[in-house]
């Protein structure tokens, strides 16, 4: 079977059939092929938030953690789960291919998952004896960490190329063929919103109420059915093919040594070169004048002193411009972070009664971001996008950076929202003499919650969905699975900078017998101070966005 590490001749030299022949648009490819995938993405989705949405609660519950530790945790897991796509994209994209990618780490997806509900079994497979009640606690703890990193790896090497062969299965040269590409990332985060839905609405409350083991083994049966699905689909694929037999990751970095190298020459030489090469607009920052001066003197980077062609100089070029663009996404990241953890156990203290004695797991309040997000999205894809296609002649109505932009900007209120209302729950614990009873449920309808979910949920469909279009769109050609990592690798980052985050307020607000902004006594806590704080962040890395965003120059590949 062809797959894209491949490089036969073909008519388009773009894609082929699992056969290796040229793909035809009416055989191969297309809404049939993108749908199935979209499926996939439903169940990787449902099996990855099934671990990530009730974590903390599993840390702080089964495994005794406290609400700091247990956020940092997650933090840092989430933050590997989001960095690890960078590796997953370069094996996919220069060595596997997307294809081979996908269905390998589908299988270490199951492989993880078993292991994960082995470790939730432990404690009702143990015996009274001392050794076996004594040892599998520890054993537990290790078992569960190493299970949930190798989910984490798997989901590195599943999403990105995931995404990536999704898009490749519309034509960019056929200008249908890029509207409906820009359509299927609306449709594909839908997929991926459902399968978080299904989380809420089944998983959270089986894990909460029944068994964490039932609850951690349906979605490794998920992602069983998902791999078998997606093989079934194999002959319908369009595959893309290698434009060069040079790994692109290596002709990049390749031209980025030679920059520094080149960076040594006489500053006269770089200085007249820059002046008929620059590529960055004058507004850049100086922390990338070394390398727009040393990459802009491409006769300098001749291929017979440093193997790279002006063609990879080029390409290095585009990806650097990326740079600005993904740094002041971080603080968006930041704030994302923060309603896996922090809203969750905010909704743990209050009330949550819904009917009779019945109480809705806290972790159930996801399920107005993804309705948000599901009711979202059709409008903006069926109404806006052709509206504003009338005014702005844009295949996707807007620019990808306003959208990006617009969702950054509500994630900042999204934290000023959940400030006021931690502050309401605050004062509602004081009023009725609750601040020392942690344990006692705070009189105060979960519901004052929603808000801040429904905003989380729009900035999502915006910004989420904008990145991916984005890092996608504006990459060289073979690095688009990496495009797709660089968005992934935003909330990494923003996960470790908000574990980071944490630690040192715990650190410098805890001390000297003080309650923390993060105490285990949510009622003694400060989370507002936290979520302030956040939106002063926020304000901060909106208007850094907007710098960089105003100048910069789209990718003649990009599609607007």
């Amino acid at each position: 079977m062809a797959d894209d590490s491949e490089t036969p001749m073909l008519v388009d030299g773009t894609t082929v059939d699992n056969k290796g022949h040229s793909a035809s648009r009416s055989d191969s490819g297309g809404w049939r092929s993108a749908a199935l995938i979209i499926g996939v993405e439903f169940a990787e989705r449902f099996a990855f938030t099934g671990v990530w949405t009730n974590m903390v609660t599993y840390l702080t519950g089964p495994l005794g953690q406290s609400t700091g530790a247990a956020a940092v945790n997650v933090n840092a897991w989430s933050g590997t789960g989001a960095l690890l796509p960078l590796l997953g994209a370069f094996v996919g994209d220069s060595f596997l291919g997307r294809y081979r990618t996908i269905v390998l780490s589908s299988g270490f997806y199951i492989l993880g998952l078993a292991l994960l509900t082995l470790s939730a079994l432990l404690p009702s497979l143990s015996g009274s004896d001392c050794i076996i009640s004594c040892r599998p606690p520890q054993l537990q703890f290790i078992l569960f960490f190493f299970s949930i990193y190798i989910v984490a790896a798997a989901q590195g090497g599943h999403r990105p190329c995931t995404q990536s062969f999704g898009a490749d299965q519309f034509d960019s040269h056929d200008p249908k063929g890029r509207e409906a590409k820009s359509s299927f990332f609306n449709w594909c985060y839908f997929g991926i919103c459902s399968g978080s839905l299904a989380t809420v609405l089944i998983l959270t409350y089986i894990q909460d109420n029944i068994s964490w083991a039932l609850g951690f083994g349906i979605p490794c049966i998920a992602m069983l059915i998902s791999l078998v699905a997606f093989l079934l689909g194999t002959t319908t694929y369009r595959y893309g093919i290698a434009q060069t037999e040079r790994d692109p990751f290596v002709r990049i970095g390749r031209v980025f040594i030679a920059a520094l190298r080149n960076w040594k020459r006489t500053p006269s030489t770089v200085a007249t070169d820059v002046e008929s090469h620059e590529f960055l607009p004058d507004q850049c920052s100086e922390h990338f004048k070394f390398l727009n001066k040393a990459l802009l003197a491409p006769n300098h980077l001749r291929e017979e002193d440093y193997g790279c062609t002006i063609t990879d100089v080029e390409e290095a070029k585009v990806v650097l411009r990326l740079v600005p663009i993904w740094g002041t996404c971080l603080i968006y990241a930041v704030v994302f972070a923060q309603s896996l953890t922090f809203f969750t156990k905010q909704g743990a203290t209050m009330e949550r009664t819904v009917v009779s004695s019945f109480k809705i797991p806290a972790a159930s309040l996801h399920l107005f971001t993804d309705l948000t997000i599901l009711t979202f999205i059709p409008i903006y894809d069926r109404v806006f996008v052709p509206i504003a296609r009338a005014f702005t002649r844009k295949p996707a109505g807007v620019t990808m950076l306003q959208r990006i932009g617009t969702g950054i900007f509500l994630s900042t209120l999204s934290m000023v929202v959940a400030a006021l209302v931690e502050m309401k729950r605050l004062k509602t614990a004081q009023e009725y003499d609750l601040v020392d009873k942690p344990s006692v449920t705070v009189p105060m309808s979960v519901w004052w919650l929603v808000p801040q979910y429904v905003i989380f949920g729009l900035d999502r469909c915006l910004t989420m969905v904008g990145m991916q279009e984005f890092f996608y769109d504006q990459v060289p050609p073979e690095l688009t699975s990496g495009g797709v990592s660089l968005y992934l690798s935003v909330i990494g980052v923003g996960s470790y900078l908000s574990s980071f985050l944490i630690s040192i307020i715990e650190k410098s607000t805890g001390g000297d017998g003080q309650d923390s902004w993060f105490s285990n006594n949510l009622n003694r806590a400060h989370l507002d101070y936290f979520y302030f704080s956040l939106a002063g962040l926020g304000l901060m890395g909106f208007a850094a966005y907007l710098h960089f965003a105003r100048s910069y120059i789209y990718n003649k590949r990009g599609t607007i």
